[in-house]
């Protein structure tokens, strides 16, 4: 079953370059996932297309409007699952959400579908979160512009989970923050650049005492 990627956004222009280059392109044209921006426009009802409004009880500047989220959650739910009865999870981008880590796209990786609610303006009707999301996410403290980056984010973190997207298992193996420990130090030709060697004992094919190196250069979280 191909895994589908749904991101809902005022901007979905910007998710198509992205999502159609290197590995998640090549997993696109493998029909391994699938990788869909949706215009939130679209599912408004007025001439004007409008998608957000002023906040009740005053403040600057404007939050997205809960309808035209729900109409897009609840045509594009199950989209491209088979027989429409896939798995969904449905995903708010929020810096108040949960941080986002390692453990949360192993998990979201089993899901059939998953769709993203991209934020803009001052932020999103908490109705959205209450009721449609399933669960909020932050990718960093720190505030984005629009909450396309981070459905970008979590989208490659997640899809690259997903079995043959990656060319190669042993790349998921030593993968930083699946334990307690950040991956060691890599190197690659040339042997020396600038006075700056690769550790000798990289160079000296006892696949036993590079084992051992490696794993004393492994840090903490």
């Amino acid at each position: 079953m191909i895994k589908q990627f749904d991101i809902i956004t005022i901007f979905p222009e910007t998710i198509e370059p992205y999502a159609q280059a290197s590995i998640l392109g090549r997993a696109q044209k493998n029909k391994l996932i699938k990788i869909q921006a949706h215009q939130l426009r679209k599912w408004t009802s007025d001439k004007h297309h409008t998608v957000d409004d002023t906040p009740y009880g005053g403040g600057a500047g404007m939050v997205m409007k809960v309808e035209p989220f729900d109409r897009a959650v609840e045509k594009i739910r199950c989209k491209g699952c088979k027989g429409g009865k896939g798995k969904t999870r449905v995903i708010l981008t929020s810096a108040s959400g949960r941080p986002f880590t390692q453990k949360d796209a192993r998990r979201l990786a089993k899901y059939d579908q998953l769709i993203f609610l991209c934020g803009r303006y001052e932020g999103v009707d908490a109705r959205v979160e209450e009721k449609i999301a399933d669960e909020s996410f932050s990718v960093g403290e720190y505030v984005l512009t629009g909450g396309e980056l981070p459905a970008l984010i979590m989208t490659d973190a997640i899809a690259r989970l997903i079995p043959g997207v990656l060319g190669s298992k042993e790349s998921l193996e030593t993968e930083s923050y699946d334990s307690d420990f950040l991956e060691y130090p890599q190197y690659t030709k040339p042997e020396i650049y600038k006075k700056l060697k690769v550790p000798e004992v990289l160079l000296s094919g006892d696949h036993k005492k590079i084992a051992q190196w490696r794993e004393q250069q492994m840090k903490c979280k």
